[in-house]
């Protein structure tokens, strides 16, 4: 991605991190994803901040991706 105007900030939220190796899998999972500029997983709050275009990518398909390598996740509001 090149232009960063459209991008869009989203937080996921996942109870599921037990180590570092969980970390990797995710952000490579998403930012693999046409339209994630960047995904950064904090392991002691189980956040995980991506940065998107959301004409190309959803928060449904941020969710879906990491569902897809094992781990749950949902939007937070924080």
């Amino acid at each position: 991605m090149t232009e960063t105007a459209a991008l869009k900030e989203t937080v996921l939220r996942s109870d599921e991190l037990t180590c570092p190796s969980c970390i990797a899998k995710i952000e490579a999972k998403l930012t693999s994803l046409d339209g994630v500029a960047s995904a950064e997983v904090k392991f002691a709050s189980g956040r995980i901040v991506v940065q998107h275009d959301p004409s190309k990518v959803s928060v449904g398909d941020l969710v879906k991706a990491v569902r897809e390598i094992g781990y749950a996740a949902k939007p937070s509001a924080i």
